[in-house]
């Protein structure tokens, strides 16, 4: 699939950048949608995300992942989706880090992991928003002390 620009689907189609803007559930939903297409599919996953530095983990990218799919739909491009990087995913998709490691980490599959597990995974995100467990894990992930402890590793 080759990946355009919207000037360029301009060329092609009718887009209508006016369009409504997706919420962040929606854009959630597409990409799962999207994953539920091929569910048998196997995808790449990123390897050991909660150990890479910050400005590592924003870059990481793998061929043939979620976050290769999310980037080959013209939609979510359009939405405002730039790349398939950790650091977009996460901006795009509004997820905490924790939210994508669950999506993308290999840590919880291995190296390969089916399109509609992912599935799964990404709609779990948007049924966490608002959980206690979710913005407790959050508040203590950014505690000074387990900073200190993640940057040892770096």
């Amino acid at each position: 699939m080759r990946h355009q620009t919207l000037e360029e689907l301009q060329a092609v189609a009718e887009v209508d950048a006016a369009c409504s803007v997706m919420t962040r559930s929606q854009r959630l939903e597409h990409w799962a949608a999207l994953l539920e297409q091929f569910p048998d599919r196997c995808l790449g996953a990123l390897p050991g995300t909660e150990y890479m530095r910050l400005d590592v983990r924003d870059k990481a990218q793998c061929l043939e992942s979620p976050l290769s799919i999310a980037f080959a739909d013209p939609m979510l491009r359009a939405q405002g989706l730039r790349n398939e990087t950790y650091g977009e995913a996460r901006r795009f998709f509004e997820l905490s880090d924790w939210q994508l490691h669950a999506i993308v980490c290999h840590c919880h599959v291995g190296a390969t992991m089916k399109a509609g597990w992912v599935a799964v995974q990404v709609r779990a995100a948007t049924k966490q928003d608002g959980k206690l467990f979710g913005k407790l894990r959050e508040a203590i992930t950014h505690w000074p002390a387990i900073r200190l402890f993640t940057h040892a590793r770096e």
